[in-house]
C-alpha cells in the first residue's frame, strides 16, 4: 500500500481534497496498523509523498542534522519494526509548477537538470528505506500541441534521463534490483509520449541497458482509459520478462482516470479477476501494488475521520484484492474450465512441433483438409459461459 494511496485527501478538478491532510509519519503509522492486522506487506512511496522538496536545496537529504534526514530515517525505523518492506521509489515530477511543461521530457535543459537533481535525490530516499525498484511514472511529459514538441528530440531526452537515473543508482552503489515505466495514454497531460505498454517496452529496447529496465501497467485504469486491454498488456510485459510489478484498481472504459479501488464501481470485476488468472496461469514471480484511492463520496473532513476513513480505505482495498484472488484461484484449478480450454489450444501436437521447428520442407510437405478445418467448430462461448458459471459461483 503506498504512501500517495493514504496519503490522498480526496480531491478532483472540481473541488479540494475533502479528507484532512495527514503527514508522512501519520500515514506510517496507519500502513504500521494494517500490517499488524495481516493487511499488507510492502509500501512505495514517491519522495514528496515522505518529504518535501525545496529546489533551493537539492541535496538536503545528505545532511544528517536536516529534517528531512531525521524523517526519513523515523520512517525507515517505524516501517522496520513494523516488517514492512519498502519496495519502490518514484520521483514526483508532476506536482511542482517548474515541471507543468514535463520533467525529463521537458524542452528546457534548465528543468530537465533540475529533475535529473530531484532524480538523484528520491534514490537516495529509496535507498535509504531500502527500495529495490525506481518507477518513472510519465507524469507530465506529454503534450497538447502538437507543434509545442521538439519530435526530433523529446525520445532522447527521456532515454538521457533514464539513462541517467540507472548509471546514478549503480554509481553510488544504491541497490535498485531494476527501474520501471509506468506508460499512461493522458491526464495530466492531454496526450502522453508513452501511452501504452507497447510504447515504454520499445523505448527500454533503446536504453543503455534495457534489462535493468521493465514495465509496470497499472490495471485496470491506464489501458481501459484509452480502450485498450489491460489483460493483453499484462499478459504481453509478463511474456516479456518484463514485469516486476503492477498497479491495481478500477476503471470505467474510456474515462479519466477514475483510480478506483478494485472491483470498485460500474465495470471491471471479470477483467480484474482475468488478469490474476492470468499471472496465475504463467506462474508470475511479482507482487502487486495498489494505486487508487477512496472514493470522494466515502471521504469526510474532520480529524478523525482523517484516520479512521484512511484505514478503513486500506480494509476496503485489501478486501476488494482478496475477493479477486480467490475467484481467480478458483478459476485456475476449475476442470471444466481446463477442459474448455485444452480442446481449443491442443489440438495437432505434431503440427505445432512441426511449427516450432521451424524447418521449410517439413512444413511445406503436410496436406491440411481445408474443408474439415473451416467446418470445425470453435466452442468460445461455451467455454466462457464456463468461466462466468465458476465467477458469479454457480
Amino acid at each position: 500500500m503506498p504512501y500517495w494511496c493514504l496519503g490522498n485527501p480526496i480531491g478532483d478538478p472540481f473541488g479540494p481534497g475533502v479528507l484532512d491532510r495527514i503527514g508522512s509519519l501519520g500515514v506510517t503509522d496507519i500502513l504500521c496498523a494494517a500490517k499488524k492486522e495481516a493487511l499488507i506487506d510492502y509500501t512505495a512511496a514517491h519522495d514528496c509523498d515522505l518529504v518535501s522538496w525545496n529546489p533551493h536545496e537539492p541535496d538536503d537529504d545528505l545532511d544528517p542534522s536536516s529534517e528531512t534526514s531525521h524523517t526519513i530515517k523515523t520512517i525507515r525505523d517505524k516501517l522496520d519494526s513494523a516488517g514492512i518492506r519498502f519496495k519502490m521509489i518514484s520521483s514526483n515530477l508532476h506536482a511542482d509548477p517548474v515541471f507543468r511543461n514535463g520533467g525529463l521530457a521537458n524542452p528546457d535543459p534548465r528543468i530537465r537538470l533540475l529533475a535529473a537533481r530531484k532524480v538523484m535525490r528520491a534514490l537516495r530516499i529509496g535507498h535509504t528505506l531500502g527500495a529495490e525498484y525506481f518507477t518513472y511514472w510519465v507524469a507530465r511529459d506529454g503534450f497538447e500541441s502538437q507543434f509545442a514538441v521538439p519530435w526530433d528530440r523529446t525520445y532522447q531526452y527521456i532515454r538521457e534521463g533514464l539513462n541517467f537515473a540507472r548509471r546514478y543508482a549503480v554509481e553510488k552503489n544504491l541497490g535498485y534490483r531494476g527501474g520501471t515505466i509506468e506508460y499512461k495514454p493522458n491526464e495530466p497531460r492531454g496526450e502522453m509520449f508513452l501511452p501504452t505498454a507497447g510504447h515504454a517496452l520499445a523505448l527500454i529496447s533503446t536504453l543503455e541497458e534495457p534489462d535493468f529496465w521493465g514495465c509496470n501497467p497499472e490495471v485496470l485504469q491506464h489501458d481501459q482509459m484509452a480502450g485498450l486491454s489491460a489483460v493483453a498488456a499484462t499478459a504481453f510485459v509478463a511474456s516479456l520478462g518484463k514485469l516486476f510489478f503492477i498497479h491495481v484498481g478500477n476503471q470505467k472504459p474510456n474515462q479519466f482516470d477514475n483510480d478506483n479501488p478494485p472491483l470498485t464501481g460500474m465495470d471491471g470485476v471479470k477483467e480484474f479477476i482475468s488478469i490474476l488468472y492470468v499471472l496465475y496461469k504463467l506462474d508470475w514471480p511479482g507482487y502487486i501494488e495498489y494505486d487508487n484511492h477512496l472514493l470522494r463520496t466515502d471521504a469526510a473532513p474532520g480529524t478523525e475521520n482523517a484516520i479512521s476513513l484512511r484505514r478503513y480505505y486500506v480494509e476496503l482495498a485489501v478486501e476488494a484484492y482478496r475477493l479477486a484472488e480467490r475467484k481467480a484461484l478458483d478459476l485456475f484449478y476449475d476442470r471444466e474450465l481446463s477442459g474448455k480450454q485444452n480442446a481449443l489450444w491442443n489440438q495437432s501436437p505434431e503440427i505445432a512441433d512441426l511449427l516450432t521447428g521451424g524447418n521449410t520442407e517439413n512444413i511445406a510437405s503436410v496436406t491440411l483438409d481445408y474443408q474439415q478445418l473451416v467446418q470445425d467448430r470453435i466452442r468460445i462461448g461455451e467455454m466462457d459461459l464456463a468461466a462466468n458459471r465458476r465467477l458469479l459461483g454457480y
